[in-house]
């Protein structure tokens, strides 16, 4: 089989992250068309408050799991191999089962914290309800993710991928039709409604473990071969399986929950400030519907580059500090930052510059929301960019400049959030800008001191990457301001999806030929596209 190098590994990874994500985006037209933005808000409460406890649940078991069942595979450790996923599973069961009962419980008053006072938009029964429903994925979704773990950790790749996307159709199936039949055949509330649809979580990954459990009952043999304890495998114990499970665990379980509580701090503080600001509950829960769901959902376009990149940079990184080859790091390093900025830094100006057709395409036309995501969407460039730096040096084992500063972003979107909203108000701003605002200010800092940790303790080389990033930024650029003077000759404006699909492609071709041009004239192309073969 030819060995791909990272950047090819990374292209094949992203291409197919993206047809992932683009496949769960396109449900949302039809169900936010059938919801609604009150429907929509309540979906995206439910959502944000079970990631957190499902980063609770699942962030670095499943990967300590594919390591250890890796890592004795190798040795030859077969009963050790089985005790792990064993173990993996009773650890995975205990801790999901408490937080499912820890989040049915919590549900009322989860609920009254994103509401407080709001009159007018859904209620606190209405939060408990969907809260309540979505808790039970936790069930399954912990006990399906170590699954795919002990395959990943036999390489069974195939499988696991067919499990995901077989998830995913499921999921979308039962938020769909099931949305539909509740409206129009039982004429269910549009509470009733959502409350189907985030069911369609546990749905799916119900059957999608069913499916790995049958893949691995047909491969039995293959997965449990030659059970002899030897001698030096006779030494590991239940208890130091454990012990190396926890410490593979914590530093994924940590980041990964830090990352998950940027959205909780919007949900926490984004609809009571700005009813206090005086905007109407419509408005803040379409605020709160973007921030959460709607825009994150195309923000995953963008992101998904980042973490196709991941999926290949990571090995080799690791493979590159192992031999303490900091040349090779700092190599790497600049061809993943150099090739994401490369096709995301355009994207992001031209989702940005394309906010209302865009907007309008998946969700209807919205001035507001569409407005707001304009914004928004810069956080897909600086949340990618942070999880590139945060892989980076996490690989190098310096887990406590990758969760310190993660921790320090964090505390400084919980204290900045609500006076940015604040401050757009004094300076005339609406202040429903403000949270994006906090965001992308608290994942560059984190970014500034990844960057400085790598140059300075890690002694990373960052000379030339900067001039080839100016660069970039510089063709960026070109590229919108070059259609921001076409939008002022030809404006845009969007009265249906039909012309919002013309504007969209008249403009993507039309900045794609623009920004083509000048990173070919600058030799950029040449230079990225050398990285990949």
């Amino acid at each position: 089989m030819k060995k791909s190098n990272f950047l090819e590994g990374a292209f094949i990874a992203t291409i197919g992250i993206i047809i992932c994500k683009i496949l769960g985006l396109l449900y949302v037209i039809p169900f936010y068309s059938m919801v609604g933005s009150q429907g929509g808000a309540l979906y995206s409460y439910a959502y944000s408050i079970y990631a957190i406890f499902l980063s609770l649940s699942t962030s670095g078991i499943p990967i300590a799991i594919s390591k250890l069942v890796s890592e004795y595979q190798t040795l030859q450790y077969q009963n050790s191999k089985e005790r792990v996923y064993k173990i993996g599973l009773l650890v995975i069961s205990l801790l999901s089962f408490v937080l499912f009962l820890l989040m049915m419980i919590s549900a009322p008053t989860l609920a009254h914290l994103i509401l407080g006072n709001l009159n007018g938009g859904n209620t606190v029964q209405s939060v408990t309800m969907v809260i309540r429903i979505i808790s039970t994925s936790l069930l399954i979704v912990p006990i399906f993710s170590v699954t795919k773990g002990y395959l990943q950790g036999h390489q069974m790749m195939d499988s696991v991928s067919k499990a995901n996307i077989l998830e995913q159709l499921i999921r979308v199936a039962v938020i769909l039709f099931g949305s539909l039949f509740a409206l129009k055949v039982f004429h269910a509330s549009i509470n009733t409604a959502v409350g189907v649809a985030v069911f369609g979580a546990t749905v799916g990954a119900m059957i999608a473990y069913l499916y790995l459990g049958y893949k691995i009952f047909h491969h039995k043999e293959e997965l449990y071969s030659n059970a002899k304890i030897t001698r030096n495998e006779a030494k590991i114990t239940n208890k130091v399986i454990i012990k190396k499970i926890i410490f593979y665990a914590f530093p994924f379980l940590a980041i990964d929950l830090c990352k998950s509580a940027f959205s909780l701090v919007d949900t926490f503080t984004v609809v009571k400030t700005l009813t206090k600001l005086g905007y109407e509950a419509t408005l803040t829960e379409s605020v709160i519907g973007v921030l959460n769901t709607w825009g994150t959902k195309l923000n995953m376009i963008v992101i998904s580059i980042a973490l196709g990149i991941s999926m290949s940079l990571v090995p080799n990184i690791a493979s590159s500090y192992i031999k303490r080859d900091m040349i090779g790091v700092s190599t790497k390093m600049k061809e993943a930052l150099q090739s994401l900025l490369f096709f995301a830094l355009p994207m992001v100006f031209g989702l940005s510059f394309l906010a209302t057709p865009v907007w309008t395409i998946f969700y209807g036309a919205d001035s507001i929301c569409s407005s707001i995501f304009s914004v928004f969407i810069f956080q897909a460039l600086t949340f990618s960019c942070m999880t590139i730096l945060l892989n980076i040096i996490q690989t190098m084992n310096d887990t406590k400049t990758a969760l310190g500063s993660l921790l320090f972003g964090f505390l400084m979107k919980m204290v900045l959030n609500v006076p940015i909203m604040y401050l757009c108000k004094i300076v005339d701003i609406p202040s429903y800008y403000g949270p994006s605002m906090a965001t992308i200010f608290a994942q560059s800092l984190v970014i500034i001191i990844i960057i400085y940790q790598l140059k300075n303790k890690h002694g990373v080389l960052f000379e030339n990457t900067f001039h080839m990033i100016l660069k970039i930024v510089l063709s960026t650029l070109i590229m919108y301001m070059s259609l921001k003077i076409v939008g002022r000759l030809i404006p845009i404006h969007v009265t249906s999806r039909g012309i919002a699909i013309l504007t969209v492609l008249f403009y993507t071709i039309l900045g794609l030929v623009i920004y083509g041009i000048v990173v070919i004239k600058q030799g950029i192309l040449k230079q990225v596209l050398s990285h990949i073969k």
